[in-house]
């Protein structure tokens, strides 16, 4: 089922659907199949405040092994609050051949109440309509004698969606590309400074070398050019592993998962990973464990202290 939304063909999400393979982006319309949905009159004048009670109001609702994400809008004098996972969705949407990148936007259909008024069909089994005011998904059974529509054929605006973003092999939204572009960007620095204290390291390396050979020429043996390239290539080698551990470490942060702190010295380091749930906790310890890093979780909390040698 179709609609064109925004310029963008709009796609009907339910979980009965076809298989679909779209050649352009679309947007997406979810059913409630695929979110959580709560509407509360309080005393918030602002969307961003709205947003920070999100978690709270779903406190005890939902399952702890999914990573839920919250889209929050007002409606007359209510606001509503849906929660939802975005992995879980995407997961769905793979074995539909929709893929990410073919993704504009999603939406949900509470904000689409006027284009449900007729119920709409979702296969043989359920149907989408509207009850007091809120989009559901009931059996066909229980309204076997209600008129059923098709969607239909319109522009609809919404005024808000949630975004789509295919960057670091995961979906994200924009402020939290933002965010993982800040901390890549402190890595980037990290290595240029690294870079540069090697670079002047090794050229100071190569000045006493060379001052040394001058100043005793029975040194200009081969033997004793080796003895002292080895001297010199231990160096390298612990501002090699700082590097590498830094790379690695870069390479643990994911969705649930970021950077808040690192230590690092001659001869061990230590990292602080602040992690959205239990389900983000022991992935990462998965992946400390598969680089031979010690990592523990931290007292009455879900951040991950990851240390090793150098």
């Amino acid at each position: 089922m179709n609609l064109i939304a925004n310029k963008k063909e709009l796609i009907l999400v339910h979980t009965a659907m076809k298989s679909v393979s779209p050649t352009k982006s679309v947007n997406l319309l979810l059913t409630p199949q695929f979110y959580t949905l709560k509407k509360e009159i309080l005393p918030i004048k602002y969307l961003y405040q709205a947003k920070k009670i999100a978690p709270s109001l779903f406190e005890g609702l939902l399952d702890r092994n999914f990573a839920y994400e919250y889209f929050v809008f007002k409606e007359k004098d209510a606001w509503v609050f849906i929660a939802y996972d975005i992995n879980k969705i995407m997961d769905f949407l793979s074995t539909k051949d929709i893929r990410p990148e073919k993704v504009s936007k999603l939406y949900f259909a509470q904000q689409a109440l006027d284009m449900l008024h007729t119920p709409v069909s979702l296969g043989e089994k359920e149907i989408l309509g509207v009850i007091d005011h809120t989009a559901v998904v009931v059996p066909a059974a229980a309204l076997r004698d209600a008129p059923l529509a098709g969607m239909p054929d319109l522009d609809f605006a919404f005024s808000r969606g949630v975004a789509l973003h295919n960057a670091y092999g995961s979906i994200l939204s924009l402020s939290q590309a933002i965010v993982m572009a800040g901390i890549f960007m402190t890595f980037a620095a990290m290595y240029l400074v690294e870079g540069i204290r090697y670079a002047q390291a090794s050229q100071q390396q190569r000045q006493e070398i060379e001052g040394l050979l001058a100043a005793h020429p029975s040194l200009q043996s081969k033997y004793a050019r080796e003895s002292i390239a080895a001297k010199y290539k231990a160096i390298d080698s612990k501002e090699r592993k700082k590097r590498e551990t830094i790379k690695t470490l870069s390479a643990m942060i994911f969705r649930g998962a970021a950077l808040s702190s690192l230590q690092i010295n001659e001869k061990s380091f230590k990292a602080r990973f602040v992690c959205k749930d239990d389900k983000a906790v022991k992935q990462l310890q998965e992946l400390a464990k598969k680089e031979q890093f010690n990592a523990s979780v931290a007292a009455k909390s879900t951040d991950v202290d990851i240390e090793g040698a150098l």
